[in-house]
């Protein structure tokens, strides 16, 4: 593994209806902006997304986002971000957000979110990439999504470490230190 230099954020283009939702997301992209780590992203201004990257622009830090032609035609492009790459496909997004992090933390989201973050993690077990993958667990809000999964596992339909790698945490700076551990980074 390499150390942790960006990480890959999926997570919401709402903002949900609980304001810790965004204080989380706030406190995640400040993190990673003190750490100088940087964010990959799916590029939006809008929802936990722009909260995320306001918060590591906000703390000096670095921003790539990654959107489709067709989400940048809404105009909700972030247009503050230190580079923004506009891409065809979804397929496409999400394969060059892998080039360009080292890590993947999943945060509060719909279903863009949750497919997004699950085959990255279906990427570790094809052995496409090792990297470690977090979940922001802020109030509980995966705490179905992870019984399901540990479920799969006991009914042998996901291999265990799968699961068990997962590094779940609902403290932002928790999250970050242990996803940079798991890079090997110090």
């Amino acid at each position: 593994m390499s150390p942790l230099r960006d990480v890959s954020v999926f997570c919401g283009s709402r903002l949900g209806n609980r304001p810790l939702f965004a204080a989380a997301a706030r406190r995640l992209g400040a993190g990673l902006a003190d750490r100088g780590i940087g964010l990959v992203y799916g590029g939006a201004s809008v929802g936990l997304m722009g909260v995320v990257a306001d918060a590591v622009l906000g703390g000096g830090g670095r921003t790539v986002g990654v959107i489709t032609a067709s989400l940048a035609d809404h105009e909700i492009a972030h247009e503050g971000l230190g580079r923004l790459e506009v891409v065809g496909t979804m397929h496409e997004r999400k394969a060059r957000m892998a080039e360009l992090s080292d890590a993947v933390i999943m945060l509060p989201g719909g279903f863009g979110t949750y497919e997004e973050f699950l085959e990255t993690v279906t990427w570790v077990h094809l052995g496409i990439h090792d990297k470690p993958c977090g979940v922001l667990n802020t109030d509980g809000f995966f705490d179905l999504l992870l019984t399901f999964l540990r479920q799969a596992v006991e009914m042998d339909f996901i291999a265990p470490r799968l699961v068990n790698d997962l590094v779940v945490s609902d403290d932002p700076d928790e999250l970050v230190a242990a996803l940079m551990i798991r890079a090997g980074t110090s």
